[in-house]
């Protein structure tokens, strides 16, 4: 948390040590996925696709069944590896698996008495699967496969008001990120509607993205025609001071641009005007 990563690095290593000389199961398996995750987060995914693999072999060992909720997870990370190394086949393959094995795991214990099954295990299963479902959703965008993004949103987005509310950061998020899609299909209308439903619950919650919904609203606006390019502007540069005051360099790069594809068509439309 501190970003002392060697550090933290050292000590897995002498945690690994102390697991291994005790021979608890548990405690290397713990302590593969803290340093597989070490690994990931610092860019190494050689390495960390290498120990999450070691992981799921422990976990299995240990007897962790393969729809556990832990071991999924493990498989959602590795597939978010292969799909940042541009390993297509096996991206869509670990984010296949992690889906469909939630999806038959809620089948098939739906109808589990709450001494068997609590709801609140019922809802972090679900809570997974939305949460497979958007990180498939994002690589699908990455790879112009829209209208499939569109379904894994969409069905996400349900999952996440059923569990989480309306009023929930997530839910705001992948209402936007539905409309983005809907924005890169050419459906501007129903983009419209789901943005601005988003900005609307964004600014009851003071949402921390606030700035980045705006910014697709102004997208999605520009691209609804010339009659629209002054509320452009301004929702634009309303995006930007929100932006710079998050310091967020992405979304202020993103906006700039914006507005000199604003500038652009403004500057035409003068010219055809005259």
């Amino acid at each position: 948390m501190k970003g002392e990563m060697e550090e933290a690095e050292d000590i897995l290593h002498k945690t690994l040590h102390l697991a291994q000389e005790c021979d608890s199961t548990r405690a290397i398996t713990y302590t593969y996925d803290l340093m597989a995750n070490l690994a990931f987060l610092r860019g190494n995914y050689e390495s960390a696709e290498k120990l999450f693999k070691t992981t799921m072999v422990y976990m299995l060992d240990g007897g962790i069944k393969q729809d556990d909720n832990k071991f999924i997870e493990v498989s959602l990370k590795l597939a978010s590896i292969y799909a940042v190394l541009n390993q297509k086949d096996l991206a869509v393959a670990g984010f296949q698996f992690c889906i469909l094995s939630l999806d038959e795991k809620i089948e098939k214990e739906k109808d589990l008495p709450e001494e068997v099954q609590t709801a609140e295990e019922r809802k972090n299963t679900r809570l997974l699967l939305g949460l497979c479902l958007d990180s498939y959703a994002r690589y699908l965008v990455a790879n112009k496969q829209l209208v499939y993004a569109q379904t894994m949103y969409e069905k996400a987005l349900q999952i996440c008001i059923e569990e989480q509310g309306e009023l929930h950061p997530q839910t705001v998020t992948l209402l936007s990120d539905l409309a983005s899609v809907m924005e890169a299909q050419g459906h501007y209308d129903e983009a419209y509607a789901f943005v601005n439903q988003a900005l609307g619950l964004a600014e009851k919650i003071e949402h921390p993205n606030h700035h980045v919904i705006l910014s697709n609203l102004a997208m999605i606006l520009m691209h609804q025609g010339s009659d629209h390019l002054a509320d452009t502007e301004r929702i634009f540069k309303q995006a930007l001071a929100k932006a710079e005051e998050k310091k967020d360099s992405e979304s202020i790069q993103y906006i700039k641009e914006g507005l000199s594809e604003v500038a652009r068509r403004q500057e035409k439309n003068k010219t055809q005007n005259t």
